[in-house]
């Protein structure tokens, strides 16, 4: 059975209530102390950066190593996927909106590369953090609240795909990937997303069980969308301050 955000209420959460603010001021500090590399949120590491600007031909292993350490080291994809799996129980459900993730992600990453479409990597960067806050709301219940409907969930995890995909697209661009070899090394490299994606599901999964085992979740769920939507409105104001200021 799926869970209902509408079945939880912040106010009688009143425990979480009382170190929300301390637990919200931790992150913040931890986003500062990192800001320099969480400002390029998408950006693959230099010594990956100069492997792809030299090479040239097929490499397929490397290529989709690339892609799986990419996605198991993108905080905003990993706090999206937690996001779109917080209130879903059956495993045909996980399967079904993963899916449409890995849809979304795919198909604009490929193409983005493939026909060279690239977008400000700040601003589609500031997209991909409000996915998260999207997220975190749409948990909260505060669609149904505030409109008195609730979006279509299925649509929106497969939109929001398309934009992370061109957050990827946007840098590999960037790189000037050799265009001997181009089509197979994307394609490997999208394999690699979808594994680093699965083993990321994986551990988020695990963890998600143990918690829901405990009187605490229920107990804490609002507030952890709350701290999650606060951590993707921490990402938008880096990217924007970013765009601006660069």
């Amino acid at each position: 059975m799926m869970f209902k955000p509408t079945q939880f209420l912040p106010a009688t959460d009143a425990p979480a209530r009382n170190w929300l603010p301390a637990l919200l001021a931790v992150l913040a500090a931890l986003f500062m102390l990192v800001l320099p590399d969480l400002a390029y949120a998408h950006a693959i590491a230099e010594g990956d950066k100069g492997y792809i600007q030299e090479i040239t031909g097929v490499h397929l292993v490397s290529f989709a190593y690339l892609g799986a350490k990419h996605m198991a080291t993108g905080y905003d994809h990993i706090l999206f996927l937690l996001g779109v799996i917080f209130f879903l129980y059956r495993m045909n459900q996980i399967a079904l909106y993963v899916t449409l993730f890995a849809i979304g992600h795919s198909t604009t990453m490929l193409l983005g590369v493939y026909f060279n479409v690239g977008i400000n990597s700040y601003l589609i960067d500031a997209i991909i953090g409000l996915s998260v806050v999207y997220k975190a709301l749409d948990n909260m219940g505060a669609y149904q609240r505030w409109f008195g409907f609730q979006p279509n969930t299925k649509v929106a995890t497969l939109v929001f795909g398309l934009f992370h995909g061109f957050g990827l697209s946007t840098k590999i661009i960037e790189y000037e990937i050799s265009p001997d070899g181009l089509v197979p090394n994307l394609l490997a490299f999208n394999v690699g997303v979808e594994i680093g994606q699965l083993l990321a599901l994986g551990a988020i999964l695990i963890a998600m069980g143990y918690w829901r085992r405990t009187d605490s979740f229920l107990k804490h769920a609002y507030t952890a969308n709350v701290v999650m939507m606060s951590a993707g409105f921490i990402l938008v104001g880096m990217q924007l301050t970013g765009y601006f200021v660069s």
